[in-house]
């Protein structure tokens, strides 16, 4: 799973956020259930098979989710640690949630239930994404297909999923009311707004190169100007208690020879003069 190597970057925060965003999408999830006013699609579709089968939300939940994730294999996307508790915590918080939360409220308190419940799925969403530890099943579901086909528009290929499993949920006995209408127009601005909010920053890149030596010094603890650092300088001068030592310039031009014939000149030879006599050693 890529994204659990990354949990040397903030852990804690990251754990936390993680599953704080999940458990808070399971209850929005009951809050909009004991709303009885509609459900977003993907558990229009779970309550519809929850109702076939006599399984409960939540059980259905972590199966449909566990299916999905076998529609990830074709699409070689790699589940993150998210990825997977999504799937797990999500399902066990709602049927918990749903057992707690009281039935058969009245009127303004259900719209009470579903407002405040579609504002906690968008703030659960953006707690549970903004850890960077990957994304639920469904979402990645729909970014490895668009990944495979480019080209394809991120929005059409969601809109097509979630219209196919509101259809197949409606006709499998799912509510679809005024509260699927309000969770569509809303969700989308909530996550735009919460996302940002809540997201880590990601891990800086440190660089592998040496940093460069600070201009005007050599290796090896001297100084490019003359003077070591560790004890003796390069123009003669000892440091650390060491008397200057004089150094005599060198010329760059070698000296010139002397007029005359057979002048020795400095080194100890003498030049051959015009007549042929031979050098003379000093």
């Amino acid at each position: 799973m890529a994204p659990i190597g990354n949990l040397r970057h903030r852990p804690v925060r990251r754990l936390t956020q993680l599953y704080a965003g999940l458990v808070l999408y399971g209850v929005s999830m009951a809050m909009m259930i004991r709303s009885g006013l509609g459900l977003d699609p993907w558990d229009v579709f779970h309550q519809g098979l929850a109702r076939q089968t006599g399984l409960s939300f939540g059980t259905v939940t972590i199966a449909v989710g566990a299916a999905v994730l076998l529609l990830w294999i074709p699409l070689r996307q790699r589940p993150g640690l998210g990825t997977v508790s999504n799937v797990v915590v999500i399902g066990l918080v709602v049927d918990a949630a749903v057992a707690l939360l009281p039935a058969g409220l009245p009127l303004a308190a259900r719209i009470g239930l579903l407002l405040g419940g579609i504002v906690a799925n968008g703030a659960a969403t953006g707690l549970y994404l903004g850890a960077r530890l990957g994304p639920g099943p469904r979402d990645g579901l729909m970014t490895g297909y668009v990944a495979r086909r480019p080209g394809r528009s991120v929005r059409l290929v969601r809109t097509v999923i979630e219209i196919t499993v509101l259809a197949l949920g409606w006709l499998l006995g799912g509510t679809v009311g005024i509260g699927t209408v309000a969770y569509a127009l809303g969700i989308g601005p909530l996550a735009q707004f919460f996302i940002p909010r809540f997201a880590v920053p990601a891990e800086p890149v440190q660089s592998n190169r040496a940093r460069p030596a600070p201009v005007g010094t050599a290796s090896g603890g001297r100084a490019l100007d003359g003077t070591a650092l560790g004890g003796t300088a390069l123009d003669g001068t000892a440091l650390g208690g060491t008397a200057p030592v004089s150094v005599p310039p060198v010329s760059a031009d070698p000296p010139a020879p002397e007029s005359g014939r057979g002048k020795p000149v400095s080194g100890g030879i003498a030049p051959r003069g015009s007549g042929g006599d031979h050098a003379e050693l000093r």
